[in-house]
């Protein structure tokens, strides 16, 4: 009986460590985006060791940051629309990864502000987040997209069900919030802004419209639903 209860346990110990391998590898696809989404971070980070980010470094990063921030978010919406296009369903496995990407973009955007532009001067930020409205619409961007990043591991989605789909369209409002930031950030010069805000909104109609046709054939068989007596 002890050895059979021995065998048992290392049979489930056997199980745990073949799970936990499977866990931990990696697919050449997924490592290979994953190295790239981090090119743009180190190309920013070599800039500035070499001196090349202008007379005011700091404000260089963040402009960076924030910029490579949108064109993540950018990337990660145009996933799904391709896909449909072209039929690549394999780019649906890389859309969680482009999403956290993004958010890490904006976090390390915000981080150029709080702590390396205003070194966590908390009183004096406040006042900077009343008295300039763009970078409360930043702010909220990035308030919009922490329930976003905290819920996309496969067990909050089981947990959410319906709910996951619909809190994660608040990604198109961020998209939006984020352009809006840019925008009145940078106030004279708007061509590119305005680039980032006609790409998102080119996306979210696409959202809208597919949507629209995806409920249109439902919308029929129900109203050529016989009704009962």
């Amino acid at each position: 009986m002890r050895e059979e209860g021995t065998g048992k346990r290392e049979a489930g110990r056997g199980g745990m460590r073949a799970a936990g391998r499977r866990r931990l590898r990696v697919s050449p696809g997924k490592a290979g985006v994953f190295v790239t989404c981090l090119i743009p971070l180190a190309y920013v980070a070599w800039k500035f060791w070499r001196d090349k980010l202008g007379a005011n470094p700091i404000r260089e990063l963040e402009i960076e940051t924030g910029l490579w921030t949108l064109r993540m978010l950018a990337v990660t919406l145009a996933v799904t629309p391709v896909r449909r296009a072209t039929g690549w369903n394999w780019l649906a496995k890389y859309r969680r990864m482009l999403g956290l990407f993004t958010f890490f973009y904006a976090t390390v955007h915000l981080s150029m502000w709080t702590g390396v532009d205003w070194f966590f001067a908390w009183g004096d930020m406040w006042g900077e987040i009343v008295k300039h409205k763009y970078i409360l619409i930043g702010m909220l961007t990035w308030v919009i997209m922490v329930p976003l990043a905290l819920t996309s591991t496969p067990g909050a989605v089981r947990r959410l069900g319906k709910r996951w789909t619909t809190l994660h369209r608040l990604v198109y409002f961020a998209a939006m919030t984020g352009t809006v930031h840019y925008l009145w950030a940078v106030k004279k010069d708007t061509f590119f802004p305005l680039v980032y805000l006609a790409v998102f909104a080119t996306l979210l109609g696409y959202r809208v419209i597919f949507a629209r046709r995806r409920s249109r054939p439902a919308a029929i068989a129900r109203s050529d639903a016989p009704v009962a007596a």
